[in-house]
């Protein structure tokens, strides 16, 4: 799927620094604009229109809920606030997530998986529902890999193992190129370097994941949004 083009819009500098460094770690996400209040926003989409607004709720002038009330086809919103009281509004207007300050990186990412998956039902893209394999080339031929024969795949700068019940492929690949094409629901990055099939995973110890002989790393920083896009 495409990219998630989005917009920050807090009045606070260091909430806007926050948010603007969990965007840029997040390879699916396409910062257009940080803004400091819902009037500076206005101007941008009319400029700019985007997919995602990540927005507050208290500030001057009008209110985040006002702003998105005022819009006759608003973008997806993610509300990010340090107010309990405004949740109920919130849902009321089908937001995204509703994020509470200080956010942690592991929750602003379990948000910002939630709104790819979205995005991914709504344009289509789930490969798996139209044809369960793709072609890598490896050892300079091209090999079939089907989508549920895969365990987990490790990046290595620009080589990608893609690990098989049988077997492993190495190819010519970023583990980000690699990642656009699988099935969105069916995979899930535990690390920077790995990538794991949820129904593959046998057990998981502190931050380690097993599955069949092998072990896969779990980041400290992503173990709570893994956890909670498994456990059901």
């Amino acid at each position: 799927m495409n990219n998630i083009t989005c917009i920050i819009t807090d009045d606070e500098p260091f909430a806007r620094k926050g948010l603007q460094g969990y965007v840029e770690k997040i390879d699916f996400l396409d910062l257009k604009g940080v803004c400091e209040d819902a009037l500076q926003l206005s101007n941008l989409l009319q400029q700019q229109p985007v997919d995602l607004l990540f927005l507050d709720i208290q500030m001057p002038h009008i209110t985040g809920i006002e702003f998105i009330r005022a819009l006759s086809k608003p973008p997806k919103v993610i509300f990010t606030t340090a107010f309990e009281q405004y949740a109920l509004q919130g849902f009321e207007l089908d937001v995204m997530d509703y994020l509470l300050k200080p956010i942690s990186y592991e929750r602003f990412l379990k948000a910002a998986w939630k709104t790819r998956d979205y995005f991914a039902l709504r344009e289509n893209t789930v490969v798996a529902a139209s044809v369960p394999y793709i072609f890598i080339k490896s050892n300079g031929r091209l090999e079939k890999v089907c989508f549920d024969e895969i365990l987990f795949i490790e990046g290595m700068e620009n080589y990608v193992t893609i690990y098989l019940e049988n077997k492993k492929l190495v190819t010519h690949s970023t583990i980000k190129a690699l990642v656009e094409k699988l099935p969105s629901g069916q995979f899930i990055q535990t690390h920077k370097s790995y990538v794991v099939a949820i129904n593959k995973i046998g057990t998981i110890e502190g931050n380690t994941m097993h599955i069949q002989k092998h072990q896969v790393p779990i980041s400290k920083y992503l173990r709570e949004a893994v956890l909670s896009q498994i456990v059901r």
